[in-house]
Formats: C-alpha cells, sequence, structure tokens
C-alpha cells in the first residue's frame, strides 16, 4: 500500500494559542511544529495565517490554521452539526469512560458513551472553535471485524441503492441489520425441555380434577 498513515487532518480554528493550550493540556497531543507565511504557499494567495501541528502517539497530527484576515466559519455551517469531526483512538472502553470523567470534572460536556455497530464505542464533546471531537476505541474481536469488511460493500451496495436503511429488506430479505448477529438465547422457561415437565403436571393436574368430579 502507497499510503502509510495519515499526517495530519486541517482545520481552521479562532485563535491558535488558545487551541495549542486545549490540544497540549486537556488532550495531552505534542505541539510538534508551526509554521507561518503571509501568502498561501500552494495557490499565492494573500492570507497571512499561522499554521500549527498537534501530534498523536503514532506520529499523525491534527492541524490548525489560524487566518484573522480570511472571512468564513471556523468549519461548514451548511452540513448537520455532528458530520464533521475529528475522533482520537483511546485502548478501550475502562479508559474512554475514564476520559469522560476527567473531561466533565473540566467542566467540559460529554456526550456518550455511544455503541456504533458493536464497531466502536465513542464520547463526544467540542474544542474551543467549535469543533466536534470524538474519542473513541474498538469493541470488536479480529473475527466480526473479518465480518465487517467481508459485509462493507454490501451495505454500500444497499445504500446505493435505497438511500433509506428502512429498505434493507429489498437487498437482504429481512428487516434486520444488515451485520447479522445471534439471536438472544430466549429465558429456559420458554425452551421446550424446560417447559415439558410444567405440561405434564399441568396435564396430571386437570386429570386428577376430572376424576374428582
Amino acid at each position: 500500500m502507497t499510503i502509510k498513515r495519515l499526517h495530519h487532518a486541517a482545520f481552521r480554528c479562532q485563535d491558535a494559542k488558545e487551541t495549542v493550550k486545549f490540544y497540549t493540556s486537556v488532550l495531552g497531543l505534542k505541539f510538534s511544529h508551526a509554521m507561518g507565511e503571509d501568502h498561501v504557499p500552494s495557490t499565492g494567495e494573500y492570507s497571512p495565517h499561522i499554521h500549527i501541528f498537534l501530534e498523536m502517539e503514532d506520529g499523525a497530527c491534527i492541524a490548525f490554521f489560524e487566518c484573522p484576515k480570511d472571512p468564513g466559519n471556523m468549519k461548514d455551517m451548511e452540513m448537520p452539526g455532528w458530520v464533521q469531526h475529528f475522533a482520537f483512538m483511546v485502548e478501550n472502553v475502562e479508559v474512554l469512560l475514564s476520559e469522560k470523567k476527567r473531561l466533565e470534572g473540566l467542566d467540559i460536556d460529554v456526550l456518550g458513551p455511544v455503541n456504533h455497530d458493536d464497531f466502536i464505542t465513542s464520547i463526544y464533546f467540542f474544542d474551543p472553535s467549535g469543533h466536534r471531537l470524538e474519542l473513541t476505541t474498538d469493541t470488536c474481536g479480529d473475527d466480526r471485524r473479518k465480518v465487517f469488511e467481508d459485509e462493507a460493500y454490501k451495505v454500500l451496495e444497499l445504500w446505493d441503492q435505497t438511500h433509506d436503511w428502512s429498505q434493507r429488506e429489498k437487498i437482504f430479505g429481512g428487516k434486520s441489520s444488515v451485520h447479522h448477529s445471534s439471536p438472544p438465547t430466549p429465558p429456559s422457561f420458554f425452551c421446550l425441555p424446560a417447559i415439558l415437565p410444567l405440561c405434564s403436571s399441568l396435564f396430571n393436574a386437570i386429570a386428577n380434577i376430572n376424576t374428582l368430579l
């Protein structure tokens, strides 16, 4: 594969200094680089800016531009607020819940945890510029991950044909999710082996009553 890993994803921020403080002190990222120009190197446009990089454990970065002379919003206001976000991986669910508690202790509003298709579990909050952030962790094992990989194109095809998840029966012949899981085991009371003795006792009781009558 030519692509090795994510290098950085870039957003706009309101205040570079405030942004560095949030991502280093609240999320523990490393402030690894800052650069600035009066003109955009790739286009030549006049736009004084600073470009900052916050580095994660694997070397990938989330980056920000503060460009005060340019109009516009911090993010695309035309799309739903939950769409554009940046997700950071944590080790496991225990760490995720611990981070939720820690963030709430800093008076940060946190949504979740949210289970996404038994694939990942996540919590959500916002940075000082209003960008939606996600902390997430894997919640599926290798076997389940293989199922997801095998079904990915089927899910895509379903969406491409219907754009409506209520129409999944059209392709898969059932109203349940594409990702078929084992049905829940019914309570033992309703299992046939368990209920037969009860039926036998009931029939005997009825027979005894009829004898008395």
